[in-house]
């Protein structure tokens, strides 16, 4: 029987699910039913059909003015702005993909499940009375059939937390800092323009590196507690559309050497689920990690050592194609529990 999902915001994070379940064989069980979003059906159908950074979706896609057709599956198109007025009652609604990334609280999630929704799980860090906030090939397991209100974490949080955790394991991990190279976003303006109170969102964000503040440090340390107080963490937006990088450096509390790391790189990351995290030792560039569905791809060309404990990683990551993948990994195991 399919697990009944509807999509509310369809926007990068929403359409990249979309198409990963249709590009995938592995999420049989899942059925995407419904989509909430502010634009129209037929805008909706164009956008699924082509996409400037992963290109032209080969299914088959048509729209009525209530619905998309994918592949032969109707999917239900609702432009509403009250979450308790969503029919997810009368549409069987077994989990809600909450996509806007306008929502973190456990009270919006409350009013999905109100409206008939069995679950919910948000596509972006919620507040800390959730059920459960998931990184998924790390703490998965913790979810359970009381996981009703669910965070997926953040994209940057399921890219270092798996590689953390094994140098942690394996070293111990005295202090750290972490910093995110990030496309831009679309809360950045393509010229200047005043839309934000943080002045240098206001800037062309394709014009310039930009700094920007990160809760990083705070996401970690639900997943591994007592590990995030040993960070600190910033980001920086940089003029591309797609693909994201880390740059990891920790003190390690023994002596380590570079192609000891690697190693336990490679032999760690292949005990992870699959996706969770890869290795290249390619001089590759970061558009060669487009569309790439890996939460984290370690760059083993990169490892560096300094003395013998200042140890630092490059990470690589597709911010919007690898998270949707995890949205559905979690989706998944969400539907297993039913």
């Amino acid at each position: 029987m399919a697990y009944r999902i509807a999509i509310n915001g369809y926007g990068r994070i929403g359409r990249c699910v979309l198409r990963a379940l249709y590009e995938s064989t592995d999420f049989a069980a899942l059925r995407i039913v419904a989509i909430n979003d502010l634009a129209d059906a037929h805008t909706l159908a164009h956008l699924t059909r082509y996409d400037s950074t992963h290109g032209r979706f080969l299914g088959q896609v048509e729209a009525t003015p209530d619905s998309l057709s994918i592949d032969g599956d109707r999917i239900a198109v609702t432009s509403i702005t009250e979450i308790g007025a969503l029919p997810w009652n009368a549409q069987d609604i077994d989990l809600v993909l909450e996509c806007t990334g306008s929502f973190s609280d456990r009270a919006t999630a409350q009013q999905h499940m109100d409206a008939g929704a069995g679950r919910v799980l948000f596509s972006q860090p919620a507040e800390q009375d959730v059920d459960a906030t998931v990184v998924y090939g790390i703490n998965h397991d913790r979810l359970n059939d009381e996981s009703r209100i669910v965070s997926n974490a953040s994209c940057t949080t399921n890219c270092i937390v798996p590689a953390l955790k094994i140098l942690n394991d394996a070293y111990g991990i005295a202090s750290g800092m972490i910093t995110t190279i990030h496309s831009a976003m679309n809360d950045q303006p393509v010229i200047d323009s005043y839309h934000h109170s943080d002045l240098r969102k206001t800037r062309s964000a394709m014009q310039s590196i930009i700094p920007v503040d990160t809760e990083l440090a705070k996401g970690i340390d639900r997943i591994l507690p007592g590990l995030g107080e040993l960070l600190q963490a910033q980001a920086i937006r940089v003029p591309t559309v797609n693909v994201s990088a880390m740059e990891l450096t920790v003190q390690t509390r023994v002596t380590v050497d570079v192609d000891a790391v690697n190693e336990l790189i490679i032999k760690r990351g292949a005990e992870l689920p699959p996706n969770v995290l890869g290795y290249t030792s390619e001089p590759l560039a970061s558009c060669d990690f487009n569309h790439d569905p890996r939460s984290a791809v370690v760059d083993l060309t990169q490892t560096r050592v300094a003395g013998s404990n200042l140890l630092k990683l490059l990470l690589w990551f597709d911010n919007e194609w690898a998270y949707a993948n995890r949205m559905l990994d979690v989706a998944q195991l969400l539907s297993d529990l039913e």
